[in-house]
């Protein structure tokens, strides 16, 4: 059996939020439980159990108690949690009202802010007397086209607090995804900056905010931050006023409305790269309760921490992050490019301000690997005891790296799971080893297994990512679904009353998991299953090559493995750097992992939130359209793959 890269000290373990929560657990059922997957396995034994101990545990606040934990277990969907009570989510997040830091904001252009607990609470209560002022009631949508700044989590508050739902997305959308969006949930407050800064280069949003207006009929009142001037250029604008003009002089206490568990309060989006995005909605109740065990629990925050995540508005970390306003812990935000004016900058940030808990993406971990930095060196980063990972599966070389290269002792937590339940399947173990190229363990309270091809669940098997039982963080809907048929199709048309999450995943011996990769791309040639990301890992090792993509292409009655990468700049893939790929993937997997070909390309396409699309690639070196390249962050690239002669042998 491998050695663990890391694991907890005792020290660490005694004083860790899990210890504290499993004793809770056994004093009050007179049990004893003798470590983490025993503790895993009660919870997904005795859910109703499980999630009314977090519900103390986490202090949620409500004015209604709930007359029924669990209503319709049975039922995926249907199943509903804490029937009866009554809640809000903003005042939640909003129970820390004193002068420690509470936002800590850094731009690209160098600029920094800081907002404590109290003067947060002050401007939510000024935004939210003004949006009610302005005929804002429960029920209604409020939407943030907005960089990361903290005005985008004021908003949010103020707007959940009045019971309206909130959703955003990042400012690097064009007019028609936000058009594809927004139109859909038809607004009637649009949050928004002048511009932003990204990678040295100012770019305007007020001009395309115009044209969104003027298609959005729904939108009454546009609120602007002056991110890029003092004073924004609102001309032409008349629905439109300044983010300070806009607060209300002397709001007195914030009047929270009490809510059902399940009433909408984020509408996010599926990417939207195979038809017009899904609006999915999530319930304050549930996101609330889920996120607190996923902080508290997985992530063993407390008001002593500092937790950054590299992450735009338009992704669903940031409401994930923002919900660390509950535990009163600084939440420190970045807008701008990550690698300018190099690849330090966020590690120039984590050693100002003294961040505890680090979050970003598998590619950006792979990416300062290659750029040949060792922030270990460079960088004090004695505060940092936690590194997380999310976006792409992270690979056994980054987790080395992470080890050698920037901290020796921190716990790295590769964590997955998506928009569609705003939170995670498998995340961190704080009190458990990391083991290379695992996600540590399976949610508390998520009964997620892995089924194979005959819809058996397995174990160290590959196998669809299933969870098998109801979870709170489950869509409450989705948007224009009267008859619930595209929710159902989402998630629940493969295997009755199981949500099928498409993940291609294995459950281990340490009971950890490891992704391979989507399982709608799951490469299928001679009828071996392979997972994209068994490919990626050993591709994207080698120096030359920057990134890559590989998909399978339909040939002569079977499929086909096809690579394509981007180079380091001046290189030009030749037969030798092709035969050595080739090898390389030969002696570290198996020989039907080898590509059939490989494709040298200028560009890899990528969504908004940086994810490849390799579905969007399939359908064009197949000849099928792409029916919505307005949610692709560089969707010329797509050209790149039309009608290459190489596939055409």
């Amino acid at each position: 059996m491998p050695e663990p890269l890391w694991q907890p000290s005792p020290q660490r373990i005694e004083r860790a939020n899990l210890t504290a929560f499993r004793r809770l657990i056994e004093r009050e059922h007179a049990l004893t439980i003798a470590s983490y997957p025993e503790l895993y396995d009660w919870s997904i034994r005795h859910p109703e159990q499980f999630w009314s101990a977090m519900w103390r545990f986490g202090g949620i606040i409500a004015t209604a108690p709930h007359d029924t934990i669990l209503q319709d277990p049975h039922k995926m969907p249907g199943a509903r949690w804490f029937v009866g009570s009554r809640l809000n989510f903003a005042e939640n997040l909003l129970r820390h009202r004193d002068d420690r830091p509470a936002i800590i904001f850094h731009g690209e252009s160098g600029t920094r802010r800081e907002l404590t607990f109290a003067q947060v609470y002050d401007r939510v209560a000024r935004l939210a007397a003004s949006l009610r002022a302005h005929g804002l009631r429960t029920g209604d949508r409020v939407a943030g086209f907005l960089p990361n700044l903290p005005e985008a989590v004021l908003a949010m508050l103020a707007a959940t607090s009045i019971g309206a739902a909130w959703s955003s997305c990042s400012p690097d959308f064009g007019a028609s995804g936000v058009m594809d969006r927004f139109g859909q949930i038809e607004p009637k407050v649009l949050f928004t900056a002048d511009g932003y800064v990204y990678n040295g280069k100012t770019i305007d949003s007020l001009q395309r905010v115009r044209g969104i207006v003027d298609r959005i009929p729904s939108i009454e009142k546009v609120v602007v931050v002056p991110y890029l001037a003092h004073v924004p250029d609102l001309a032409g604008m008349d629905k439109a006023v300044a983010f300070d003009d806009f607060l209300a002089p002397d709001p007195g206490q914030i009047a929270f409305e009490q809510l059902p568990f399940d009433h909408p309060l984020y509408i996010m989006y599926s990417s939207g790269t195979t038809g017009m995005p899904k609006c999915i909605v999530h319930g304050a109740g549930g996101t609330l309760i889920q996120h607190l065990k996923e902080l508290i629990l997985h992530t063993d925050l407390t008001r002593n921490d500092r937790i950054f995540y590299f992450t735009t508005c338009g992704w669903m970390m940031w409401n994930w992050l923002v919900t660390s306003l509950a535990v009163g812990a600084t939440v420190v935000l970045y807008d701008g490019s990550p690698f300018h004016p190099d690849g330090n900058r966020l590690f120039d940030l984590a050693q100002a301000e003294g961040v505890t808990v680090f979050g970003t993406s598998a590619k950006y971990i792979a990416a300062v690997e290659k750029a040949g930095l060792a922030p270990r060196q460079t960088h004090d980063l004695s505060s940092l005891r936690a590194i997380l990972s999310t976006g792409s599966p992270l690979a056994p070389e980054s987790f080395d790296f992470v080890y050698q290269s920037i901290k020796p002792d921190v716990q790295l937590a590769s964590i997955s799971g998506g928009t569609d339940i705003i939170s995670c399947f498998a995340l961190g173990n704080p009190v458990g080893p990391v083991y290379r190229g695992e996600l540590q363990t399976r949610g508390l309270g998520m009964k997620v297994e892995v089924f194979d091809e005959n819809a058996r669940s397995v174990r160290r098997e590959k196998g669809e990512l299933v969870c098998t039982a109801p979870f709170p963080s489950m869509p409450v809907c989705f948007w224009n679904d009267p008859d619930g048929r595209k929710y159902h199709d989402a998630y629940f048309d493969v295997y009755p009353n199981v949500w099928r999450h498409g993940d291609y995943v294995e459950i281990t011996e340490h009971d950890g998991l490891i992704i391979y990769g989507r399982s709608d791309t799951v490469l299928n040639p001679a009828g071996v299953r392979i997972g994209t990301a068994e490919i990626y890992r050993q591709v994207e090792a080698l120096p030359e090559i920057v990134e890559a993509l590989v998909v399978g292409q339909d040939w002569q009655n079977d499929v086909r493995v096809i690579l394509f990468v981007r180079l380091a700049e001046g290189l030009t893939l030749d037969d030798d750097l092709i035969d050595r790929i080739k090898r390389h993937i030969r002696t570290n997997c198996t020989p039907r992992h080898v590509p059939a070909k490989v494709i040298q390309v200028g560009d890899i396409p990528r969504t908004i939130s940086g994810k490849i699309v390799e579905l969007a690639v399939r359908n064009v070196i197949h000849g099928r359209p792409v029916k919505n390249v307005d949610a692709l962050a560089n969707p010329q690239a797509l050209d790149l793959y039309k009608d290459l002669p190489e596939l055409q042998t």
